[in-house]
């Protein structure tokens, strides 16, 4: 596989769509490459990003997770980089373990694991597996503009609905819609839930901080069809950003009970290894004049550092301004009768697809 970055900081009419200003070297990178200008400033085809897709193989397709301030122990990520180009988003230093950049070509240069499937029904066949809910959009999305194409979403669901095993769904797109007639027989029998992230109300900011992910209107839609199909729906208010975005938490979440959410949480901006320098370059190019202010508030929160990964403290922060998001949000919360975390999924249900085939075969 060719892993070769080219490095750039891109005229923003190459980068409509895309979340990130630049293309910097992976950390693990021992040369660098960069572009040059030769003058002259004209845009061809061969200068704008365009998207490709590279099959992966792995042996395995479930992640085990041992962080203490995570409501999960497994996970399921159908996807490495992530076409909707949230230029927050804490997954893009991941990319630079296959030796991309963590900005243009995260959301560029997909990976995709096509026998999920196939790796799931086999390590439920495990005699020694027992069921816990596998929560799937926690890295990268699971419905992202290329699953339309591959569909490993859909196909991970049908094992999962044959299984009879809980899951829980984390995305920033209306797509999650399209699985609504699985996903309403597994909730009717307890077994699944969604949440919709919805960091802004706003079109314009939307457009910019999350350039390829459904609308704000979409998402919301998404949330009211989800939840009359009697499916668990929930809200993430994520992330917060301080003058930012974070003046809206309230009205989101309203909007969010109002299409029928009944669940409901937030995390703070996180901006570790290279998201924060890829956020900086973002907020100098879109909102310069709030950029001090922003870094600030930020670094208020974060012990006066743009991050600070501590258990506990990396989702909320710390400091007077952090305990006011943090009572913002409980207020708010309580007063939509938002249940911040659900009621929990069913695991007793669980049918080892290897035991129903064996059953079959006696016959």
């Amino acid at each position: 596989m060719q892993t070769e970055v080219v490095e750039f900081t891109a005229h923003p009419e190459t980068l409509k769509g895309r979340g990130a200003c630049s293309n910097r070297t992976g950390r693990f990178e021992s040369e660098r490459r960069f572009l040059t200008d030769d003058g002259w400033s004209i845009l061809d085809d061969s200068s704008v990003p365009k998207t490709s897709v590279t099959v992966e193989q792995p042996k395995k397709i479930l992640t085990r997770n041992q962080s203490p301030d995570v409501p999960f122990e497994r996970s399921i990520n159908p996807y490495r980089g992530c076409e909707h180009g949230c230029v927050y988003c804490f997954a893009r230093p991941t990319h630079a373990y296959h030796g991309l950049s963590a900005g243009i070509d995260f959301e560029t240069k997909l990976f995709v694991k096509k026998d999920a499937a196939k790796l799931l029904e086999r390590a439920f066949g495990n005699p020694r597996y027992q069921a816990k809910t596998i929560a799937i959009g926690t890295n990268t999305d699971p419905y992202q503009p290329i699953e339309k194409q591959w569909r490993v979403m859909r196909e991970v669901l049908e094992v999962m609905l044959e299984a009879r095993h809980p899951v829980s769904i984390v995305t920033k797109s209306a797509l999650v819609t399209r699985d609504i007639d699985i996903l309403a027989k597994m909730a009717e029998m307890g077994l699944a839930k969604v949440a919709l992230s919805v960091t802004t109300l706003s079109r314009l900011l939307a457009r910019k901080l999350e350039p390829r992910a459904s609308t704000p209107a979409k998402r919301l839609e998404a949330i009211r069809l989800l939840s009359d199909a009697g499916i668990p729906t929930g809200v993430m208010a994520s992330p917060m950003i301080p003058a930012l975005n974070d003046h809206e938490m309230e009205a989101i979440l309203e909007a969010a009970r109002n299409s029928g959410a009944t669940m409901a949480s937030y995390i703070l901006l996180r901006l570790p290894r290279e998201v924060s320098e890829l956020f900086k370059e973002w907020l100098l190019r879109h909102y310069p004049n709030r950029y001090r202010h922003v870094l600030l508030l930020l670094r208020s929160m974060r012990g006066g550092k743009d991050y600070d990964s501590k258990w506990h403290e990396r989702m909320r922060g710390q400091g007077p301004y952090a305990d006011t998001i943090a009572k913002r949000f409980d207020l708010a919360a309580k007063r939509l009768h938002l249940n911040k975390r659900g009621a929990p999924l069913r695991t007793d249900l669980f049918r080892s697809p290897a035991s129903g085939r064996q059953q079959l075969d006696l016959f």
